[in-house]
């Protein structure tokens, strides 16, 4: 089967190889030329991650060959590329074909869920989401992982099953596709702030007490949006908080980290500019979209404060105290 992989870096590498493991023939879509043709050459993308990769995963940056012919299109790409790309796909989109997102964060320009984006500009309902507490090097070592799939589509859903393997994967499957990504698009919110407290020298006991009064503020997120609060329970919700909230690996994390150790804005400012952290624009858009729905998430209040608008950092463990 021809699946076709939208978007070139580390976790759309770490999926394609997992794909690939099922004889599959995946072609992946980039517009960097320079990866293009050190793939050419080398058979590796050593600048994103030096792993080897498999013959039957090809890599070009022709939107027209990689989605000619596909059976399944997996959306792999930052949140903020997401309303382009399916712009530009949309000429060589054929009908009906499922497309899988597993990109995590909310579209900023249109303040839209990423399915929203998709169904929109490529008239399809045939969508699914995956989610879950994975980094794309534990992927690509084979270690077992787990993932939330949710869809509406029983094609996208059945299609997506039969190309994941299973002997390393945890799949659990749903229909709430809201959840899944409010879920998916939140915990890198909660992750900055997470590494706030952790670069103020906090312990992980009030790291643990972020992340458990951030589970109710995500539930209530999710019931407004129109998805089931329970999906919180998913490996998209708590699991995917847990990680990520917790490890260094995580640029959220290591973001928020620098913003609660250090007082040097330029070198915050330097880490935005070389790392994709998804959580930072994710922050204000879903700030803004509480804000014109009237709805009150103190904590999202308090995280945009000292993110935006350079409010103590100290102010989160008070606020965390002060609470209701």
């Amino acid at each position: 089967m021809k699946i076709s992989v939208i978007g070139l870096g580390a976790y759309s590498l770490a999926i394609s190889k997992m794909l690939a493991k099922k004889d599959n023939e995946i072609w992946i879509w980039t517009e960097d030329n320079k990866k293009c043709e050190e793939f050419k050459e080398t058979k590796k993308v050593s600048s994103i991650i030096d792993t080897p990769i498999p013959k039957n995963i090809k890599i070009s940056t022709s939107l027209e060959k990689v989605l000619e012919n596909t059976e399944l299109i997996y959306l792999i790409t930052a949140s903020k590329y997401v309303d382009i790309i399916t712009k530009k796909m949309k000429p060589y989109y054929k009908k009906n074909i499922p497309i899988c997102i597993a990109s995590k964060g909310i579209e900023e320009s249109k303040e839209e869920l990423l399915s929203n984006i998709v169904k929109n500009a490529l008239k399809t309902n045939h969508i699914a989401v995956i989610s879950g507490p994975t980094f794309a090097i534990d992927i690509i070592n084979n270690e077992p992982i787990a993932l939330a799939l949710a869809s509406m589509s029983g094609k996208a859903k059945n299609k997506v099953l039969e190309t994941l393997p299973n002997e390393t994967l945890k799949l659990r499957v749903s229909k709430d596709i809201i959840g899944i990504q409010i879920c998916g698009a939140i915990k890198n919110v909660i992750a900055i702030a997470s590494g706030i407290l952790m670069g103020l020298g906090y312990s992980n006991s009030t790291q643990a007490f972020l992340i458990n009064e951030s589970l109710h503020d995500i539930k209530d997120m999710i019931y407004y949006f129109g998805g089931n609060p329970k999906t919180i329970l998913s490996f998209a919700g708590i699991g995917d908080l847990m990680l990520t909230c917790t490890s260094t690996k995580s640029r959220n994390f290591s973001f928020g980290y620098l913003i609660g150790s250090t007082k040097n804005r330029k070198k915050i400012l330097k880490y935005l500019e070389n790392n994709t952290v998804e959580g930072y624009n994710t922050l204000d858009t879903i700030y803004k979209m509480l804000k014109k729905k009237n709805i009150n998430i103190e904590l999202i209040n308090c995280i945009y404060d000292i993110v935006y608008n350079e409010d103590n950092p100290n102010t989160l463990a008070k606020f965390l105290i002060e609470k209701k």
